[in-house]
């Protein structure tokens, strides 16, 4: 028999037990209201929970402890298309240049092409593209669509500050195409659209000017008009030039005077030239016009001597450019002894030749050269010498060491000097024949001239006549 008191617990139990447990939970968690002094007074207080039953709740109803998010991988940036498009526009361009450099023609013209058709690409690269293309244009040397390209930029780009070096390398479009007057206004071009850009790139469009100046003596030069061209030349001299600049100007002032047939005023200003600008690449040159104009002037003596000054120069001056060095002695002295040797005068034209001998050893050269020095030795009756001159160049012969012959190129000089040893021995061997035979040949006897009969005598007898053989 259970007993009342037992009884009444579990009565108040059962309610709560038969409750879902999160309601339980909840109504457990949650904190309950203070109950006014006079009802707490009427009812009982409340009973706790089992032990057990609250175990589970907490257990069942706790928090599980979170799991860690692994971080979500960096998305990619995403850039605005716009920007995309351009970046890809200029790579165009760019890729253009280079291709242009390396000479695949077809390829850039195909990529700068497709930045000019876009019809989104910025302004900027397209002004870039056309300018790539009529670099491109240029390189292939198609003249005609380059003037084209350009002439198109300037329609399109009146006033860009890019115009300057473009109406540049428009006038050296021109001026290959054969247009002179039309490369030249050009030129002027550049110097007036200077005046109108602004001044944060002053160094480059005075630099641009001076350029676009000795481009217009340059024209004249090409076009003939030599008198022109020396006169602009002149002027650029007194610009603010560097000095390797200035020495060019003044070298292609001179050298228009003497293409112009101005021999006293060429002769006076190479002189100037020479003694201005001793190192100056041109100098060889410059004694080589010297010495033709001091011939045209028949000034000989003075040309004599600057032929062989050239000739004699130092090594220690040529050693910078030897090739330039020996490309104007041998033109120099070879042209000058060639007209001594044709005119008579065997002894200049020998000591020229002489020095020409030692400026190469190659046989090429060297071997021709001695071939004019037996020569000369011939006409000035020094036959011995003529001899060993002729017989040291096949001393010097290079040969075959297989087949013992000389090479192609030396044996027309291998078949003369034969021809001219025969030569030379044939005489010697008939004068001293000669000589021989009239050392030996006996002496006859002397021959008496008859008297000539005496006059007539016309108080005497009339003469004999003369005894008859």
């Amino acid at each position: 028999m259970i007993r009342p008191r037992l009884l009444c617990c579990l009565c108040l139990l059962l309610p709560a037990a038969t409750r879902p447990l999160s309601a339980l939970a909840s109504t457990a968690a949650a904190p309950q209201p203070a109950a006014p002094a006079s009802e707490a007074a009427t009812k009982p207080p409340a009973t706790a929970a089992p032990a057990a039953t609250l175990a589970i709740t907490e257990v069942k109803l706790a928090p599980k402890p979170a799991t860690p998010t692994p971080p979500a991988p960096d998305a990619p940036e995403v850039k605005d298309p716009s920007t995309v498009a351009a970046e890809e526009t200029r790579s165009l361009v760019r890729l253009g240049l280079k291709l242009t450099d390396r000479g695949e023609y077809v390829s850039g013209e195909t990529a700068l092409l497709s930045v000019l058709q876009n019809r989104s690409a910025a302004r900027i690269d397209k002004r870039d593209a056309i300018l790539a293309l009529g670099r491109l244009f240029r390189r292939k040397g198609d003249l005609a669509k380059a003037a084209a390209v350009y002439e198109k930029f300037f329609k399109e780009f009146p006033a860009d500050e890019t115009a300057p070096g473009a109406y540049l390398d428009l006038g050296r479009t021109l001026r290959a195409m054969g247009s002179p007057q039309l490369a030249i206004a050009r030129f002027y071009n550049v110097i007036n659209s200077t005046l109108k850009l602004p001044e944060n790139g002053f160094d480059t469009y005075r630099q641009l000017a001076k350029t676009a100046q000795f481009e217009i003596a340059e024209t004249y030069f090409q076009s003939g008009d030599f008198a022109e061209a020396s006169r602009y030349f002149s002027r650029l001299k007194l610009l603010d030039l560097a000095p390797i600049d200035r020495a060019r100007a003044h070298f292609k002032a001179v050298y228009s005077l003497y293409l112009a047939q101005d021999n006293l005023a060429a002769a006076t200003g190479l002189r100037s030239f020479l003694e201005q600008n001793p190192d100056d690449e041109n100098v060889p040159e410059a004694r080589y016009l010297l010495a033709v104009t001091l011939r045209r002037l028949n000034h000989l003596n003075e040309a004599y001597e600057v032929t062989i000054d050239l000739l004699r120069t130092q090594r220690a001056r040529t050693s910078g450019d030897p090739k330039r060095w020996a490309y104007w002695q041998r033109r120099t002295g070879n042209q000058l002894a060639n007209e001594y040797y044709e005119q008579g005068d065997y002894q200049s034209s020998l000591v020229i030749y002489q020095s020409l001998a030692e400026i190469s050893p190659d046989p090429e050269w060297r071997l021709p050269v001695l071939y004019q020095v037996g020569l000369c030795q011939e006409r000035l009756q020094q036959t011995d010498r003529a001899r060993a001159t002729y017989q040291s160049i096949l001393d010097l012969m290079p040969r075959n060491p297989e087949t013992g012959t000389p090479p192609s190129q030396v044996q027309d000089i291998v078949q003369m000097v034969a021809w001219r040893l025969k030569h030379l021995n044939w005489r010697l061997d008939t004068t001293a024949q000669t000589d021989e035979f009239f050392r030996t040949f006996p002496k006859t006897p002397a021959v008496t001239t008859a008297k000539p009969p005496a006059a007539h005598d016309p108080n005497g007898s009339a003469p004999s006549p003369p005894a008859t053989l």
